[in-house]
């Protein structure tokens, strides 16, 4: 992976050129709590369908995840921060406009960047995040904690369960994923989502009790609408070909980059 530094942190990002064509409509995708760019888009052929169809595709781990640098201090992870980062990686890689789609904590951050940096973003995929973006401050209750346990069978909770095994699936650095959920955990105010103007899709599975219902969300901004993904729960919607078919419809709609 190759390295820039945000601010003095050092995020690991991988740049795809688009494969064929290249449509001139590159894109940034922004991973979710606990995971990192492999995980949440090489392993589920993100990259591979988002290239193939002409598209630059640019991965970065975020800040305390994946190769990316390890911060201690909860208040290094407010989303408006972690939302500086992939600015700046834009930036750096002298992408004026992009498309932007995040997952679960991706999301909130895709948000936050789509609310201070409008003009950055040409369309916004917000997925494993439906209402909870302003209904709740993050990830449920007791993560940090579960991040924290000595391990897996101190736990009976089964969502604290369920994300300490995802962390230790990743090999995540506890302490840094520990602070990351007590800092990123802020809820967005609805006035903040009505003011995000990029065209919006919110695709969330119907099994998913994380993220909340993605149709009142949708409701609240002025261009967005709602994709539910059937049968899926918060984990498994990631690589599921509904999600995929609808973003790319999704993204083909949009207006080209002038």
């Amino acid at each position: 992976m190759q390295e820039f530094s945000s601010d003095g942190v050092r995020i690991a990002y991988l740049d795809f050129p688009a494969e064929g064509e290249d449509r001139g409509q590159p894109i940034l995708l922004i991973h979710g709590f606990a995971s990192n760019h492999g995980v949440n888009w090489l392993f589920p052929q993100w990259v591979k369908t988002l290239t193939r169809a002409g598209r630059r595709t640019v991965v970065f781990d975020n800040r305390g995840h994946g190769r990316s640098e390890k911060l201690y201090d909860p208040e290094a992870y407010r989303p408006q921060i972690m939302a500086d980062d992939a600015a700046r990686l834009l930036d750096h890689l002298g992408i004026a406009r992009a498309d932007v789609m995040g997952y679960s904590m991706g999301a909130r951050v895709a948000a936050h960047l789509a609310l201070a940096a409008p003009e950055r973003i040409r369309g916004l995929i917000l997925a494993g995040l439906g209402v909870h973006l302003i209904d709740e401050d993050g990830l449920p209750s007791g993560v940090a904690e579960a991040m924290e346990a000595e391990s897996l069978e101190d736990l009976v909770d089964p969502k604290q369960r369920m994300f300490r095994a995802f962390a230790d699936s990743t090999r995540s650095d506890r302490r840094a994923l520990a602070a990351c959920i007590r800092g990123s955990r802020q809820a967005m105010a609805a006035r903040e989502i009505a003011a995000i103007t990029p065209p919006t899709l919110i695709c969330v599975g119907s099994e998913d009790d994380v993220a909340g219902d993605p149709a009142p969300l949708a409701a609240l901004m002025r261009n967005a609408r709602a994709l539910t993904i059937p049968g899926r729960d918060h984990n498994r919607a990631v690589g599921d070909k509904v999600y995929k078919e609808g973003a790319l419809a999704f993204l083909d709609g949009l207006k080209p980059v002038v």
